[in-house]
């Protein structure tokens, strides 16, 4: 009689462990967890590099809120990020979006750079200055073949291919 019921405690335990994990992966995966009361605003980029739903935004190395949507600009190609900011966090009017990753080859997370402006963003507004990822192999690229600098001075081959008015 004893170890059965040790055995249903035992089990009862099981049950509460694994419905409390249930819950718990449930609520980071929505990250609902990064607050109760939130607000969406949303960024347009011209080139996300493989960020993803669920990511991080953080304002001063502080998690602030999570990447909630990206979606295709149909007019103009380009990426809208829906982002969920906890609704204390009040960002001013002329905050910039960064897309950044966490280490060389780490996650991509948005970076809140707050500006100075005494407005702030209203619920389900657009951030206006953006920046878009680094593509990792494109800078590696012109690294190798040092178009780095010349496009920085112009290159030959555009000096080149740029025709010259007659006199």
């Amino acid at each position: 009689m004893r170890d059965k019921k040790l055995e249903l405690g035992v089990g009862a335990f099981m049950l509460l462990g694994l419905a409390a994990l249930v819950y718990l992966t449930v609520k980071l995966g929505a990250g609902e967890f990064v607050g109760g009361d939130t607000y969406r605003v949303e960024a347009r980029f011209a080139n996300t590099g493989g960020l993803s739903q669920g990511a991080t935004v953080m304002l001063a190395g502080v998690i602030v809120g999570r990447v909630e949507g990206i979606r295709l600009d149909e007019a103009d190609y380009s990426a809208i990020v829906d982002l969920r900011i906890r609704s204390e966090v009040r960002l001013p009017s002329d905050t910039m979006a960064s897309i950044k990753t966490s280490g060389l080859i780490g996650d991509k997370y948005i970076a809140l750079a707050p500006g100075a402006e005494e407005e702030f963003l209203e619920p389900s507004a657009r951030i206006i200055m953006t920046e878009s990822a680094v593509e990792l192999e494109s800078l590696i690229s012109k690294m190798a073949f040092g178009s780095v600098n010349e496009a920085e001075a112009g290159s030959p081959q555009e000096a080149a291919a740029t025709p010259v008015p007659a006199p």
